[in-house]
């Protein structure tokens, strides 16, 4: 139990130590482009402490992975260095038991990243987006721009929406035919989502009959779709990154701006994307059984820090392939995390053999 305890504190204090390094650059990289017009804005330290805390989870989400990579190299070159793996290996603790000792770190890691991924992060997102609109400067607002949008067989543009998502303004619906003919349009200058609804104010609606055109004026009509507020505070994110449910209701009819393999590869990497903490981590592994008297201990962190960025690029490329339908999604989300852990798993397989 000591044994198991030493080398889990060994890991966890260098992988938490790397992740605050990197947040921190991070940190301090992001609120140099944004305080100033915090201050401008009167929000005083306050309001960057508050834009620094909403940004906290998409900064962790992005350096987990790396944090992982780099606490276990230095922890495994640190074993190595101390022969404490040698010790260990001669006591009848073979290497494989070592790595699975470390095994909950990355755990943690991944099931911390998943959490600001798919609960915290689509919650500070929009908050973090109306707290900045809210507080710009008069002069320095831009008039809201249309977007456009399918919710399930309807063409939709809005002109832009209340912070969350329960509101629509200058709502424009177009339906069509099987042949993609247009059949009708619905015009609307509020659509309100209330008690499971969208309910559509003194909506026009025109209906194109062949050489005829029928418009409609109604005080109130229910818009029948499968559209959700959340679904359209992620349409109308400034940089959008669907969380697994909105990926979900996306191609289930729910609101979309993008094809049908974008959501698929998101929802895929949803699942798949957390596990790059637990691949860095078998990256690092194969340092522990170095040899640094021999020069070994070198070549072993270069290439496991290599390997590590290496894997990043591969499931960028390969997530960007799926999200443009060049590649199914399920090869798009899995394919690096399958074939980098069994790489590394090879690795110290052979080390240890």
């Amino acid at each position: 139990m000591r044994l198991q305890l030493y080398v889990l504190r060994t890991v966890a204090t260098r992988v938490l130590g790397a992740i605050l390094v990197l947040m921190a650059i991070l940190q301090i990289l992001d609120l140099l482009e944004v305080t100033t017009d915090i201050l401008d804005r009167g929000l005083g330290v306050g309001g960057v402490f508050y834009y620094a805390a909403l940004r906290a989870p998409r900064l962790f989400e992005q350096v987990a992975p790396l944090g992982v990579l780099a606490g276990g190299l230095f922890a495994f070159s640190q074993l190595a260095r101390e022969n404490a793996v040698v010790a260990m290996r001669a006591s009848g603790v073979s290497g494989y038991r070592i790595v699975l000792m470390a095994v909950p770190v990355a755990i943690a890691v991944l099931s911390l990243d998943a959490l600001c991924g798919q609960v915290i992060s689509p919650r500070t997102d929009p908050t973090l987006s109306a707290w900045w609109a809210a507080t710009t400067p008069v002069a320095d607002r831009k008039a809201p721009v249309p977007r456009t949008f399918r919710a399930g067989e309807d063409l939709v543009t809005a002109k832009e929406s209340v912070s969350d998502g329960a509101e629509l303004r200058d709502l424009t619906i177009y339906r069509r035919d099987k042949t993609g003919a247009l059949t009708e349009r619905v015009a609307a200058p509020v659509a309100s989502y209330r008690n499971g609804a969208w309910r559509l104010e003194k909506p026009v609606t025109t209906r194109f009959m062949g050489d005829r055109v029928e418009p409609m004026i109604a005080a109130s009509a229910t818009w029948p779709t499968a559209l959700r507020p959340a679904d359209v505070q992620a349409l109308f994110a400034d940089a959008p990154a669907p969380s697994a449910a909105s990926a979900r209701r996306a191609l289930e009819n729910g609101g979309s701006d993008r094809p049908q393999s974008f959501y698929a590869t998101r929802l895929q990497t949803a699942f798949s994307g957390p596990l790059a903490a637990l691949v860095m981590l078998l990256l690092s592994a194969p340092v522990a059984w170095a040899n640094f008297r021999s020069g070994q201990g070198a070549v072993l962190l270069t290439t496991g820090l290599a390997a590590g960025l290496v894997y990043l690029v591969a499931d960028g490329l390969l997530s960007a392939l799926g999200e443009s339908g060049s590649l199914s999604p399920i090869l798009a989300a899995w394919s690096a995390p399958a074939v980098f852990a069994a790489l590394a798993v090879r690795t110290f397989v052979s080390l240890e053999g």
